[in-house]
């Protein structure tokens, strides 16, 4: 009769350190989730950049994702717009693709995090889009089909780009708005920001890149530092230029 207390009181105990322990997985589990999809409240400053022209550019997933809607036109000369179009530019030194800007569905939409999630694997670069730049066109690794960007190379334009496959888009530093600077070329598909080979705000060639091109510091649009890419600058091949994104992905 005396021992009746002890055991039920034993089961009463470990029926309670049960419970506590399973609440206290779930606690663990919804911070482990919520990690992984950090909301915001407002965009990026550097979306500011963005051409409003061509894109839509929103908060989606309550605040975890972003959405940009764009129709893929550039907004500068290109001899890929075609004879007629207010810009075109001749280049006869390209050799054009059969396509031209006005025959072309470039419209397309990208989700990236708001909030780059930077503590996973790296990501290897896939063909075709990979993000998008501020003129609101595409960008592209550096492989062209089933191989390098040099059996293409000869159909960029002055400022790296061309169409084919489908869209308009960059493979080399898109000089039309980044030129040896720390500006702004656009966002990738893992939500990190892509800036030109100067870091800012030294001005200088950034020295301590990692296999992306990537590091953590200030940008012109985040003074108190953030991880972004940067245009790597070593030249490629016999382009005289240099690739806008290779990757791996850091964030993806």
């Amino acid at each position: 009769m005396k021992t009746f207390p002890f055991f039920a009181l034993m089961a009463i105990f470990t029926t309670l350190f049960i419970a506590c322990s399973s609440d206290g997985d779930d606690i663990t589990d919804d911070e482990n989730a919520t990690d992984d999809e950090v909301a915001v409240t407002e965009l990026h400053a550097a979306f500011e950049e963005f051409n409003s022209e061509a894109t839509e550019i929103y908060l989606s997933n309550n605040g975890t994702t972003v959405t940009i809607e764009t129709t893929g036109l550039p907004n500068h000369e290109t001899v890929y717009w075609g004879e007629g179009n207010d810009l075109y530019r001749e280049e006869p030194d390209v050799r054009l693709t059969p396509s031209i800007m006005s025959s072309n569905n470039n419209a397309s939409t990208i989700i990236v995090d708001a909030v780059p999630n930077l503590v996973g694997s790296t990501s290897q670069t896939q063909l075709g889009t990979i993000g998008i730049a501020v003129s609101g066109s595409a960008i592209f690794n550096d492989q062209e089909g089933g191989g390098t960007l040099d059996q293409a190379a000869g159909s960029l334009d002055w400022t790296g780009a061309h169409i084919g496959p489908g869209v308009y888009h960059y493979h080399l530093e898109p000089v039309a708005f980044t030129n040896d600077d720390d500006n702004l070329v656009g966002v990738l598909l893992d939500g990190v920001f892509l800036y030109g080979r100067r870091d800012y705000p030294s001005n200088e060639y950034p020295a301590d890149l990692d296999e992306s091109g990537g590091h953590f510091g200030p940008t012109p649009h985040n003074p108190d530092g953030e991880y972004h890419y940067h245009i790597i600058n070593e030249i490629y091949s016999t382009t005289g230029s240099y690739i806008a994104f290779a990757g791996p992905f850091q964030g993806y």
